[in-house]
C-alpha cells in the first residue's frame, strides 16, 4: 500500500493504477536491488552484477526509461502530474535506479525537440523501442574545472569570455570534431551507449558559447573512466568520458550558441523539476520507515510513538513532505506546460525537496537511534542518498544564486 493520502482528488482510475503499479515495482524490485548493490564496495563490481542489469532491464521493459519522451514516438505518454507521480514512486524504491532510468532517455528526449528523419531513425525510435537496456543515454555537462557554473544561463559570469568549457567541438565540413573531458559526475557515464554532450563551440562567448549534441560512445576516440566510488546513490553509475578527435555528423549537433542558453534553461528546468519529484520520494521513504519503527520500538516502557517528542518530530517530517510534494508538483506541471519555463520554480523545487529529504532522513536516523546508523536498516542509505542530492544536478547554494537572477 502507498503510505500517503493523495490530496489530488481528481486522479483518474488509470492514474491511480499507474501509481499503484509503479509503487509495486519500486517495492518488489527497485528497493531490494538497490539495497543489495549498495553493499558492494567496488562500483566496478556493481555494473558487472547480473542484479544491476536485470533491474535495469525490468525498468526498460516497463517503459520507465521513456518517461520524458512524447507518445508520438512511443514514449511513456505521461502528463506532468503523472510524470511526478511515477518519479516519486520510483525514487521511493530507489533513487539511484530512478535517476539512471530517467537520464537514459536524455539523448532521445532532446532529439525529439528538433526531430529530423535521421534523428528519428538513429536515435529517437531505437531508444523508445529498446526494452532490454541495450541503449543507455547519459548527460555529459560537468567538467573537471566546471560544475554548477555550467548551469547558470543568462547571468553575467556565464558570458564572460575568460571562462569557457574544456570540452570543445569544431566544425569540419559535414562533421563536428570533439576533444576534451567530461568529469566523473556523468550519470550513466561508464555504461552509456550515447551521450547528450554539452561542448563549447564558441569560446569567445564564455560558457554561453556552448552547443548540445548526441555522441554515440562506440565511436573512435571515446574513452571511459572508472565508475565513481561515492557516498550515496551507489547503484547510479557515474564516471568520466574522454573525447579525442571524435567525429559526429553535423545533424547530431542539436543546438548552437545562438539558442544554447535557452535550451540550457529547458535542460535545467526539466532536470531540477524531476529532482524535486524524486527526492519527495526519498523523504517519504525515510519518513514511512521511521513512523513504522516508532510504533513498534519500545523505549521507556512504551512505543516510541507515544513519546511527545517523537510525535512532534514525525509530524514535522510529515508537514515538510506534503509541502515539498505540493511545490514540486506545481513547478513540474507549470514548467512542463510552458515555454519558456520559469527556471526559478524548478530550482526552488530541487533545492527545497532535496533539503527536505536530507532533513527528514536525518530525523529518521535520530528516531531509530543506534539502529539508524546500522547497515542492517535502510535509513542510513536514504540519508546518504539525500546528502548527495544537495550537490548533484547543481549544488543547492549555487543554484539559488542562479535562480535569484530571475526574480
Amino acid at each position: 500500500m502507498i503510505g500517503y493520502t493523495e490530496l489530488n482528488i481528481d486522479l483518474t482510475k488509470a492514474q491511480n493504477a499507474m501509481k499503484e503499479e509503479t509503487h509495486r515495482f519500486a517495492r518488489e524490485v527497485l528497493r531490494p536491488a538497490s539495497i543489495e548493490l549498495d553493499k558492494i564496495d567496488d562500483p566496478e563490481t556493481v555494473i558487472k552484477s547480473p542484479l544491476f542489469w536485470e533491474t535495469m532491464k525490468q525498468g526498460y521493459d516497463l517503459g520507465y526509461h521513456t518517461i520524458f519522451l512524447p507518445d508520438s514516438y512511443g514514449g511513456l505518454a505521461t502528463d506532468p502530474l503523472e510524470t511526478h507521480i511515477v518519479l516519486e514512486e520510483l525514487a521511493w524504491g530507489s533513487v539511484d535506479f530512478a535517476i539512471g532510468l530517467g537520464i537514459s532517455c536524455f539523448p532521445a528526449f532532446f532529439a525529439s525537440m528538433v526531430p529530423s528523419d535521421r534523428l528519428i531513425d538513429d536515435i529517437i525510435e531505437p531508444f523508445c523501442q529498446c526494452s532490454d537496456a541495450s541503449l543507455i543515454g547519459c548527460w555529459g555537462i560537468t567538467e573537471p574545472d566546471h560544475g554548477t557554473d555550467t548551469l547558470s544561463p543568462f547571468t553575467a559570469t556565464f558570458a564572460d569570455p575568460a571562462i569557457s568549457g574544456q570540452t570543445r567541438a569544431r566544425r569540419e565540413g559535414d562533421e563536428w570534431v570533439i576533444d576534451g573531458q567530461k568529469a566523473a559526475w556523468v550519470s550513466n557515464g561508464t555504461i552509456a551507449t550515447h551521450c547528450l554532450l554539452y561542448p563549447t563551440l564558441d569560446p569567445s562567448r564564455g560558457m554561453a558559447g556552448g552547443g548540445i549534441c548526441i555522441v554515440p560512445l562506440d565511436l573512435p576516440g571515446v574513452k571511459k573512466g572508472r565508475p565513481l566510488d561515492k557516498l550515496g546513490q551507489r547503484a547510479l553509475n557515474q564516471g568520466e568520458i574522454y573525447f579525442d578527435g571524435v567525429r559526429i555528423p553535423s545533424e547530431y549537433m542539436l543546438v548552437d550558441p545562438e539558442s544554447y542558453e535557452s535550451m540550457l534553461d529547458v535542460t535545467l528546468s526539466t532536470a531540477n523539476a524531476a529532482m524535486g519529484a524524486l527526492f519527495v520520494g526519498v523523504a517519504r521513504a525515510a519518513y514511512e520507515e521511521a513512523l513504522a519503527y516508532a510504533k513498534q520500538r519500545i523505549q521507556g516502557g512504551k512505543p516510541l510513538f507515544e513519546h511527545q517528542m517523537i510525535k512532534h518530530k514525525l509530524f514535522s517530517m510529515f508537514m515538510k513532505i506534503e509541502a515539498a510534494r505540493a511545490l514540486s508538483r506545481a513547478a513540474m506541471i507549470y514548467n512542463y506546460n510552458n515555454t519558456p519555463p520559469m527556471i526559478q520554480y524548478s530550482i526552488a523545487s530541487k533545492v527545497y525537496c532535496t533539503n527536505t529529504a536530507f532533513e527528514v532522513a536525518s530525523d529518521a536516523v535520530q528516531i531509530y537511534g543506534g539502529n539508524g546508523v546500522s547497515r542492517e536498516y535502510p535509513l542510513e542509505k536514504f540519508f546518504r542518498d539525500a546528502r548527495a542530492a544537495m550537490i548533484e544536478d547543481g549544488a543547492n547554494d549555487s543554484l539559488m544564486i542562479t535562480a535569484a537572477h530571475h526574480l
